[in-house]
Parts: structure tokens; sequence; C-alpha cells
């Protein structure tokens, strides 16, 4: 029964997580608060579950309890005079959502809103909302965009605070308030998908990038006139068509350029290929329409046979116009090593090679040590690769990179 408990309150916590989360924080804008009681409703269910056995409906029973501690928390830090009306009024909204699980209204979307309103730090409302509505630690997030875990830990207290305080609402905002805060929206659910896509092989990774994916897919459906949507969700589409040729049959890691094109999903790059054709109708273009548009130049070789270097840097240039973005410059380099060659890649590698954050950033090592071999700097390829390998949190692609750097004293 244990084990069953376990895994009953695992399953509820991927499942359901942020749909709960969303619906608790709604109408106390408290998303720290909210949390600490769904937390403690979890912890509870893993104390009784398995002696009690796993109710018939898991999420009732959690937002019963969630609810419970929430309204206790209320209670203690408002007078019974100014704060009865208001927990009596939550109580019953909750009560019902408890009694009839299938009608609890999904908030997720409008809390993601309230996580990028202006009044949110702009560089955390993209965070922010990894964290409330995946779920996702400090520690990824904080590798995601860059920053030290623990910095990122504290701005994410201090923005969750700032909800409370600011009395933001849980609402998706008018059109005229829409474009400062899609950005963000967009950003951290891309974020989540580029999470579950590099963790190949890790269940509970795919169904991140599962999950970011049908949130993509209700942004495009509640925003149909928002072409950076479709961008977005295409960029994703694309993606994951590929997702099945990135390992051969043994499991190694196979490069986009070597990938078998009778393996990439047909059905998801025609349903891209509609939404960036969509998206590019309506216009102006966007960062996600680019990326998507690069994505689009790779998949084409299904059809010609040949990659399309040539366009690919060239949608590059126009991305590093438009985002200045160290990881655009990196792919741009990658990508010009095909049509000028690799010492022509490393000159443009050199304008971030001072760039802190490429430091730690493991695809920067190793596009430099695959650059460098090709330029024949054998020991600057070592060393690079070295710190690749040593950067890398997948195995199939760390062995490859032990590959690459073997392959340098055979050359």
């Amino acid at each position: 029964m244990g084990d069953a408990a376990r895994r009953a309150a695992e399953r509820a916590a991927r499942d359901s997580y942020g749909r709960l989360l969303a619906f608790l924080a709604a109408r106390t804008r408290d998303v720290a608060g909210a949390e600490d009681a769904l937390a403690e409703a979890f912890a509870s269910a893993l104390a009784s579950w398995p002696e009690q056995g796993v109710p018939a409906n898991p999420d009732a029973w959690l937002l019963t309890v969630a609810r419970r501690r929430q309204t206790d928390a209320i209670r203690r830090r408002h007078t019974r005079k100014t704060g009865e009306a208001h927990i009596q009024l939550m109580t019953e909204e909750l009560e019902a959502a408890g009694a009839h699980p299938d009608a609890i209204p999904d908030r997720r979307l409008a809390l993601m809103f309230a996580c990028a309103h202006p009044e949110i730090e702009a560089g955390m409302r993209a965070p922010l909302i990894l964290q409330t509505i995946l779920g996702l630690t400090a520690i990824d997030i904080a590798a995601a965009f860059l920053i030290p875990p623990a910095t990122m830990g504290q701005r994410l207290v201090r923005a969750k605070a700032r909800i409370r305080e600011a009395g933001i609402p849980f609402a998706i905002p008018e059109r005229e308030d829409l474009a400062i805060r899609l950005d963000a929206v967009l950003d951290a659910i891309y974020a989540a998908y580029a999470k579950g896509w590099t963790e190949i092989g890790d269940t509970a990774a795919e169904r991140l990038a599962d999950e970011a994916i049908w949130l993509g897919r209700l942004v495009v459906s509640l925003l149909p006139d928002e072409p950076e949507a479709k961008g977005m969700l295409a960029l994703m589409l694309y993606a994951e068509a590929r997702r099945q040729a990135r390992r051969d049959a043994g499991g190694a890691y196979v490069p986009l350029e070597q990938q078998d094109i009778t393996l990439w999903d047909e059905e998801q790059i025609v349903a891209a290929e509609a939404l960036l054709h969509a998206a590019n109708q309506a216009g102006p273009t966007g960062r996600y329409q680019i990326e998507a548009a690069i994505q689009s130049a790779h998949v084409a070789r299904r059809v010609t046979s040949r990659p399309n270097w040539d366009a690919v840097v060239a949608l590059y240039d126009v991305l590093l116009d438009l985002t200045h973005s160290p990881v655009a410059l990196l792919n741009r380099a990658v990508a010009l090593a095909e049509t000028e060659g690799p010492e022509a890649a490393l000159a443009s590698l050199d304008a971030i090679a001072g760039d802190r954050r490429m430091a730690d950033y493991q695809p920067y090592w190793a596009a430099r040590g695959h650059l460098c071999a090709r330029a024949g700097r054998k020991e600057e390829a070592h060393e690079a690769l070295t710190l690749a390998i040593g950067l890398s949190t997948d195995e199939a692609v760390r062995h490859y990179l032990i590959g690459q750097r073997a392959a340098l004293q055979d050359g």
C-alpha cells in the first residue's frame, strides 16, 4: 500500500500541481501561501494514504486539505471582523470545487499572466511562471536562465510577495495590456519545453515537454490573433518532430545533421509549418517566428536531402539583430562553420568568449571543442571537450563527446 500511495501522490503532483496551485492562489493572490498549503496537503497524503488507502479522487482530497491549511493561515493573519467574510466565501468556493473536481476551473493561464504583471520584475516573470505553474525548482530555473541558484531563489520569493502586496488580479489582461505580458508567458512555456527536450530518457522531463506543448496550444487557442504564440508552438512542434531521431537503436546521441530523416514525425512538421505560415501572415515577426523559421530551414532537408545552411545563417543574423543573445550567436557560429569553415566560426565565437554566463554553459564548450577539432586545433579542442564532458548531464551526449575527444588522438 505504501508504494501505491507514494505513486498516487507523485502522479497527482505531476498531473495536477499547477492546476491546484492556480485555483488555490486565485482568490487570495498569495502564491507562496498556496504553495505552503499544497505542500502540507501532499505531506498529509503521504502520511495518511498508506494507512487509509488512496482516495477515489486524489485531487479533491488534496484540494480539501490544502483549503483547510490555507483558511487556517488566513485566520491567523486577519482579525475575525476583517477576514471572516473573505474566508467564508473562499471556503464555499473551494468546498464546491472539492466536491466536483471535474468542474475546477483551470486558472493556470490566469496565474501565468498574473506572474507576468508589470509590477513583477521583468527578468523574474518567466522564472516565476515556471515555478508556480510547472513546479520547477530554483536550481532548474537558475540553470535555464544562467543565474546563480541562490540569487534565483531570493528573487522568486520577492516576486511571489509582490503579487500579494500589489493585489495583482489573476486574469487574462485586456488586449492593450497583453503585449507587455505575453513575452514572459511564452518565454516560460518555451523554457519548460527546452528542459524537457534536453533531458532525453527522463520520463518526468518528457512529460514536462508535453505539458509545455499543451500550454502552448492553450495560449494559441485563447489568443488566436497573436503571431508569436503561433511561432512558439511551431518551434516546439518542429523540435518534437525530431525526438525519435535523436538517439540510435543503441541509445547513442545523433547530431541533427546525421539524423535519419525518415524518423522525423511528418504530422508534427506539417502542423508546425501551418502555424508558422499563419504567424507570418499576421505579422509583425518576433523572436519565436524567426527561431521557428530556422527549424523550418533545417527540416527542409527531408525534401532537398541536404541542409540549407545559408538560410540558417541568414535567419540567425536576423535573430541576433533582434535579441543580441549570446546563445543565438553560438548557434549562428555552428551554422557558419558549414558555410565559411571552422576558423570563421571560431572568430565569431570570440565575441562571447569572455561572457561569464558561458563559463558553465555546456553547449558553448561542446561547440567550441567541435569547431577547434575541425580547425585542427587539437589542444584547444581537447580542453573545450573536457569541459563540455564535465558539464554534461545527459549520459548519451557525454559519451558522444568522449568519443569526439578520443578521436583527436587518432586524427
